[in-house]
């Protein structure tokens, strides 16, 4: 029994390496089919981030809303959207390009700063692109370097008008808009004595300040001075600002708040804080742009009307404020082909999402989808471009330091840390010294 047992238990592993065998000799083989597999499975497609540094001070949902659009579109390309911040995009790009940091797509602004970007190859000619085809031709000067480059395409037509809540006009005895700076004061008196808030201020926000009041007081005490050469007089250093015209520009905006014609604690009163205030009737006027009609125009519990700000003398003609408002340009970086892919996506199916929100007059002169433009705001556009002389916003003509210099100027006057003439001395003293420096 013993031997027989010895013979049985021999032939069971027998029969166990027999199965071992069959069963690394599979596994082998499956191994082997799916290295096989392996080799012939396609590797998946590279996915190449961008990065995009905007100015959105109103609208970043929105550009969330078509950077996901174009990533659904294009699952091999990530947008990485950051947001600049402060008062300026000048303060915003000066650090990047000084380190070599450039995002793939930004915001810029149709000025002496960008265009010497594009002429030093940082930003990359956008001219080939459907986006700057479909531009009005009225505005490529403004995106045209002097050597030829075009370096970006518009964010839209943009003006700085005056917004004003009818019924409390009506109710104040206000029954003719004023023509005249004079009558603009007076409009405002009438307004207080009736209980109402006349004005915003923007303290807090002096981009706005920049944008309203004091370009329209360059518009109409220095440019309707010097019509034919103030930008090549602005580009020499030669022009003058120790002038009562110049002192004027910063002393209407303090009187306006001196007389009490601003709401309360103005000074602090952010950008979205000053539509909110307008748009909730605490104010009867807003100082604001055609970029932000969306959120005036519509959605209030009383009619809102717009009118030019009157800020020309008694007899004199009114210079308005309207140009190309910031835009977008591509850098050059590895990434350009990609950016360049998301700058026509933003001025084709990424457009309405845009227009819808901001309600600006668009840059191009086709849009394809469903969008919204008030008429009212066409109407004021078409209305200023007619005006025998204009002028660009503060941001397209006045150098880049001197940009970012003119924003804390401007809350030292309102403040009384700095009179109106010595803050037209310093803005003159600015203006010279980039001359000498960009002339050498």
């Amino acid at each position: 029994m013993g031997h027989a047992a010895i013979k049985r238990t021999s032939g069971v592993f027998t029969a166990f390496a027999v199965i071992a065998v069959f069963c690394c000799c599979s596994l082998l083989s499956a191994c082997d089919q799916a290295a096989d597999q392996t080799a012939v499975a396609p590797a998946p497609a590279p996915q190449t981030r961008l990065t995009a540094l905007i100015w959105a001070p109103d609208w970043p949902e929105e550009m969330h809303k078509i950077a996901d659009a174009f990533h659904r579109e294009n699952p091999d390309i990530m947008v990485d959207v950051q947001f600049m911040i402060g008062n300026s995009v000048e303060e915003n790009l000066k650090p990047k390009v000084a380190t070599h940091n450039l995002p793939d797509l930004i915001s810029i602004n149709p000025n002496a700063y960008a265009a010497e970007l594009a002429n030093q190859g940082i930003l990359a000619d956008v001219g080939d692109s459907a986006a700057w085809d479909n531009m009005l031709d009225s505005l490529k000067p403004d995106w045209t370097s002097r050597h030829g480059k075009r370096f970006g395409i518009s964010g839209g037509v943009a003006a700085t008008l005056i917004y004003y809540n009818k019924d409390m006009f009506r109710k104040a005895g206000i029954k003719t808009l004023p023509a005249n700076f004079e009558e603009f004061l007076a409009a405002c008196a009438a307004l207080r004595k009736a209980g109402f808030t006349p004005i915003i201020w923007n303290g807090a926000f002096p981009n706005m300040l920049a944008n309203g009041p004091f370009s329209f007081g360059f518009a109409n005490n220095v440019v309707a001075r010097h019509p034919n050469d103030w930008k090549a007089r602005i580009a020499d250093g030669s022009l003058d600002l120790n002038t009562d015209d110049a002192v004027d520009i910063f002393a209407k905006i303090k009187l306006i708040a001196d007389k009490g014609y601003v709401q309360r604690g103005y000074m602090n009163t952010s950008y979205d804080e000053g539509i909110r205030l307008f748009a909730e009737g605490k104010a009867a006027m807003a100082f604001q742009g055609t970029w932000s009609s969306g959120q005036l125009m519509h959605g209030n519990h009383f009619t809102t009307g717009t009118f030019v700000p009157p800020w020309n003398a008694p007899g004199k003609t009114v210079v308005p404020v309207v140009g190309s408002e910031t835009g977008f340009a591509v850098c050059e970086t590895r990434n350009k082909k990609a950016a360049m892919k998301f700058l026509e996506f933003i001025y084709d199916k990424g457009y309405p999402i845009l227009q819808n929100k901001r309600q600006n007059v668009s840059p191009l002169k086709y849009v394809g989808g469903k969008t919204v433009t008030d008429q009212q705001i066409v109407d004021y556009v078409q209305h200023v471009t007619q005006a025998p002389l204009t002028t660009g916003p503060y941001y397209s003509y006045l150098p880049t330091n001197t940009i970012d210099m003119l924003h804390p100027l401007l809350q030292d006057v309102l403040f009384g840390k700095k009179t109106p003439r010595q803050a037209a001395l310093a803005l003159e003293q600015s203006i010279r010294h980039e001359a000498r420096t960009e002339n050498r």
